[in-house]
């Protein structure tokens, strides 16, 4: 795996403000040969019950689906494909209503072969601990807009400034790379 900070830099360098769902240079048939690998790899490994889809106005590519009995660990496991990066890819175990909880539970084992499953893929492995680094790019997600809205609100005194979420206008890695734009 690339060490932490050589991936923190790939994430600001492909990070374009005036591209969010895709990067200008897109290539559509890459993308697709790309997800069709990491797909097949994922089904070879955890059997034919791995399910995937693909996104629309989003950053991501496409998510491809492990669910609990084919993966091991009494949890589904979650791959996602990037728009960005030479295609960035990142995997969590979902807990409870779908939500993901990181790498908690992945194995190392499982990590080094998504790794290199991706290297061979032309992509970069992106663990997900370092996908909720909090956002420092130059995009505006989001998130950034939630902190206007709750900036109108305690102005409007529908809101009182004690009662502002610490969360709110926090973005992380993810947000850019990783959801719904």
């Amino acid at each position: 795996m690339l060490p932490m900070d050589r991936i923190r830099a790939l994430l600001l360098e492909h990070d374009d403000p005036r591209h969010l769902e895709r990067p200008a240079d897109f290539d559509l048939s890459s993308s697709r040969e790309c997800f069709a690998r990491l797909v097949s790899a994922l089904k070879e490994r955890f059997g034919p019950s791995c399910s995937w889809g693909l996104a629309q106005d989003a950053s991501f590519y496409g998510v491809i689906n492990a669910p609990a009995e084919a993966t091991g660990l009494g949890r589904p496991v979650r791959a996602v494909m990037s728009n960005f990066g030479s295609y960035f890819v990142t995997a969590e175990v979902v807990v409870g209503e779908g939500a993901p909880s990181g790498e908690a539970g992945l194995t190392q084992e499982f990590m080094t072969w998504l790794d290199n499953v991706c290297t061979a893929a032309g992509c970069t492995f992106v663990p997900a601990d370092l996908l909720r680094e909090p956002y420092d790019g130059p995009s505006v997600l989001e998130a950034h807009r939630d902190e206007e809205l709750v900036a109108a609100l305690v102005a409007a005194g529908e809101l009182a400034e004690d009662e502002d979420d610490e969360e709110v206008g926090r973005a992380y890695w993810n947000d850019r790379y990783f959801e719904y734009m």
